[in-house]
């Protein structure tokens, strides 16, 4: 069973994993908004200010988190990472789900 192709790109997919390491969940969000101030450019609605945020589950609750503008290409990046991930779990889920389909009717033959 060594040369079945699925399980050939079930463990190349296994093995992609490995650069995955640094991820984060929920999504990564980059919003405009004004500052408050009365005499910041802001003020009159048309330039505004760039904001990244986390948005995530914690405990079950939604919650988001400010990110600093030097750290929001990174946290993007891990974000993207762990939608990746998900993506890869859920294929190599469905070959092993396969597999056992497979191993299941040959059970059955063998009766």
């Amino acid at each position: 069973m060594a040369s079945d192709p699925e399980l050939g790109r079930r463990s190349r997919l296994i093995r992609s994993l490995l650069p995955l390491r640094e991820m984060l969940p929920g999504s990564f969000v980059q919003r405009h908004r004004r500052c408050g101030r009365p005499n910041c450019r802001c003020a009159d609605g048309e330039r505004l200010h760039a904001e990244a945020i986390l948005s995530v589950l914690v405990d079950g609750k939604p919650k988001t988190f400010h990110i600093p503008a030097g750290l929001a290409e990174q946290v993007r990046n891990q974000v993207e990472r762990h939608k990746r991930f998900r993506q890869i779990a859920d294929e190599v889920l469905r070959l092993n789900l396969g597999r056992f389909l497979r191993q299941k009717e040959k059970q059955k033959e063998k009766r």
